[in-house]
């Protein structure tokens, strides 16, 4: 096990400087959840398309809520110290939103753990953007993910967070 660090200190390090994987076994299991965002810039006939279901490929945002579970479900398998966490709820909510003018997707998780579930929500926020991005590529190559950001958590020992946004 690695030296007590110092509160300021980043957890992923021990005291060398080397990196490791946080010991959580003293902390309780308790009920925690996170919600990130990504924000999905498209032309507006893409949005548009996406709107009227009228892509080739079929059901865009149910493709991408799949790719958005389905890829927080695999946060500890990308992250390299991330912790496997008990998932019991994963849910992706998009908006269609004409002055970005793209889609907005939002995306909560819900553990029961020692830890919390911010790289699940961020992770499902990504893969949902990513696959809306696979999906319409072929009719539009310049969209942009222009945002990924953790916008609450919930739980555990540093209690409710949520982003300050103007």
């Amino acid at each position: 096990m690695a030296e007590p660090r110092d509160p300021g200190e980043l957890t992923h390090f021990d005291r060398s400087g080397a990196a490791h994987m946080v010991d959580v076994a003293a902390k309780p299991e308790t009920p925690r959840m996170a919600r990130a965002r990504a924000r999905v810039r498209m032309a507006p006939p893409t949005l548009a398309k996406i709107e009227a279901g009228r892509l080739g490929k079929g059901d865009v945002l149910g493709v991408a809520r799949l790719g958005g579970i389905a890829a927080a479900k695999q946060t500890a398998m990308q992250i390299p110290l991330c912790h496997p966490v008990r998932i019991t709820g994963i849910a992706i909510e998009f908006e269609l939103d004409a002055n970005l003018p793209g889609v907005i997707v939002e995306a909560s998780v819900e553990v029961v753990d020692r830890t919390g579930p911010e790289m699940e929500a961020m992770m499902a926020a990504s893969g949902a953007a990513l696959t809306i991005y696979d999906m319409c590529k072929a009719i539009d190559r310049g969209m942009e993910i222009v945002e990924v950001a953790l916008i609450e958590k919930r739980g555990g020992k540093s209690g409710h967070w949520t982003r300050d946004e103007p």
